[in-house]
């Protein structure tokens, strides 16, 4: 085989490229381990795509292949910071990525009800927004000339929740249709569309000293263990008892109540005699001292046992997240601490939130990353309501459903749609908390989402495997986006010699494809060009659409003998 690809990896992502691949018509040969590279011909391949869910295979893999070829091109996923920075000095030909810096922008923009995503192309900067349609009419009369790049059909419409990718600007829409729209900031501006600035930074904990009073005596109440309440009370009883007793039988010279109180205290604690003793007492109540005593040491002991288990165990760690927790307000709550939860936490808190992760693990690799981060953990069953109820989810703002286990993520957003109530749906008194589903398989979230009426579930696969083919195919992926339950990409490509898009009018390009922008040889750009504009030998296109159809529509731009036979 010459010109193949190598994809390495079992998971929902490796299976998917592997997939797209070969529907590309490129030949894809799969391997599990590094030591089978040479029989899967690494020294006639085009690329080695390491997608596996193992950092030290991938790594291992990725180097191997460097090693066997300089100029096949290496594209590897690693969710570790060091390991990509490292694998990223003089890779060579290929691309080092992690899924988290691909995907947690689309979850981030969902917790924050945002409608516009930032893309810059080479030079170029384009905003993507969405809005409803104030009214019922085509493209071009409510939006002018702006590139349309999907509409989501709303209730009014036939077809509620279809997405049409790409439209004409002749193309109806109903009011209250969802509408993506592209174009540079200043462009929708112009057309009277707002471009979303960065979140404003929260109210957050705030909160009065009473209600601090309070929530610090409710956390001690909660957190200690119960048993402790039962020592304590022993203790003191058996304290107030000796009190009262000294007092009335203590003699030569008698006692006042506080010597009664102190010398009770210093016997059950065992550091007297000095002051006062039993040696002169009568025989009765120097036998009840030795009693005190035995009594003190035991409910001593006990008690510094409870008050170790507070502070030296687990407990610790346990209960001081949600002592955090109790102290938030509009906050944001992050569920899953895996590699890609905590990358959206770290985004949300940059963003200004306060942030609140519930973990089912307590020795979570990534916990000393969220203390840094002053990031509050609550370790319990994310699809049990006492555990979301401890992390405040009727104060949350949004709630980001991201473990690496769609049933436990579908089972959880179930449980906060029921949590949340009133606030699940927009209203006039209650503004809607967005919950966001991570689904790997792309049916099964659509499914979800038309069941249930999840409006933001998103597949990590769907958004980071087109960078991931992209740059095994030798493409340039700009970003990806979510419209509804499909996802887009804004990708370039430079027009080769004798290649598909060579002359090519923009007429008969794909309809699932647009091409925003077109820069010629010269530097002089056109956007949003015409039917009759064409592309020539040397023009770089940047295009938006569904990503199958737009990596199709870029491999066109590149010549033939950029292909491999097979293809």
């Amino acid at each position: 085989m010459v010109g193949h690809t190598i994809v390495s990896g079992a998971d929902a992502l490796a299976v998917r490229i592997a997939e797209e691949l070969r529907g590309t018509g490129t030949t894809v040969t799969v391997i599990d381990r590094a030591d089978e590279l040479t029989a899967a011909g690494i020294s006639t391949a085009a690329a080695v795509v390491c997608v596996g869910d193992d950092d030290a295979l991938n790594l291992e893999i990725a180097l191997l292949a460097r090693q066997y070829s300089p100029t096949v091109r290496v594209v590897a996923r690693l969710a570790n910071g060091v390991l990509r920075e490292a694998m990223a000095v003089d890779n060579g030909p290929g691309a080092v990525l992690d899924v988290a810096d691909l995907a947690a922008p689309s979850v981030v923009e969902a917790c924050l009800a945002r409608t516009t995503h930032t893309i810059a192309t080479g030079g170029l900067e384009f905003v993507v927004s969405g809005a409803d349609a104030p009214r019922t009419g085509t493209l071009r009369e409510i939006y002018g000339d702006l590139a349309p790049v999907a509409v989501l059909h709303g209730d009014h419409s036939a077809t509620p929740g279809a997405v049409v990718a790409c439209p004409g600007r002749d193309v109806m829409v109903d009011e209250g249709d969802w509408v993506a729209m592209i174009g540079t900031a200043d462009e929708l501006a112009a057309e009277g569309i707002a471009v979303a600035a960065r979140a404003t930074v929260t109210a957050g904990s705030h909160r009065g000293p009473v209600t601090r009073l309070v929530n610090a005596a409710r956390a001690f109440r909660e957190d200690v263990n119960p048993n402790f309440y039962r020592a304590l009370s022993v203790s003191l009883s058996l304290l107030a008892f000796s009190t009262v007793l000294l007092w009335f039988t203590y003699d030569k010279p008698g006692m006042s109540l506080i010597d009664a109180l102190y010398f009770s205290t210093e016997t059950i604690a065992t550091v007297g005699y000095g002051d006062f003793s039993f040696s002169d007492q009568p025989t009765w109540l120097r036998l009840f001292s030795i009693v005190l005593m035995f009594a003190g040491i035991t409910t001593t002991a006990v008690l510094m046992a409870f008050i170790a288990d507070l502070l030296l165990s687990r407990r610790l760690a346990y209960s001081a997240g949600r002592r955090k927790v109790r102290e938030l307000r509009d906050h944001m709550i992050v569920v899953g601490l895996g590699s890609f939860g905590i990358r959206v936490a770290a985004d949300l808190k940059a963003a200004g939130h306060d942030v609140a992760v519930v973990e089912l693990n307590i020795d979570n690799r990534y916990l000393s990353a969220a203390a840094d981060l002053d990031i509050p953990v609550i370790f319990g069953d994310a699809t049990l309501p006492s555990t979301l109820e401890a992390a405040r989810i009727d104060d949350a703002v949004a709630v980001a459903v991201l473990t690496d286990n769609d049933m436990v993520n579908i089972e959880t957003g179930i449980v906060s749609r029921e949590r949340l109530k009133a606030r699940w749906t927009n209203s006039s008194r209650h503004p809607r908390v967005p919950v966001v589903l991570r689904v790997f398989d792309r049916v099964l979230g659509a499914a979800v989402a038309q069941r249930f009426g999840f409006e933001n579930v998103r597949s990590t696969v769907e958004l980071a495997a087109p960078w991931y083919i992209g740059a095994a195919l030798g493409l340039t992926v700009f970003g990806t986006f979510s419209v509804g339950q499909a996802s887009f990409m804004v990708g370039g490509v430079q027009v080769e010699p004798g290649s598909e898009l060579d002359g090519i009018r923009m007429a008969e390009l794909s309809t699932q494809a647009r091409v925003i922008a077109i820069v010629g040889r010269t530097g002089v750009r056109e956007l949003h060009p015409r039917r009759g504009s064409q592309l020539n030998a040397g023009d770089t296109a940047y295009l938006v659409g569904p990503y199958r159809e737009l990596l199709d529509t870029l491999r066109k731009g590149r010549s033939a003998s950029f292909r491999s036979p097979a293809q």
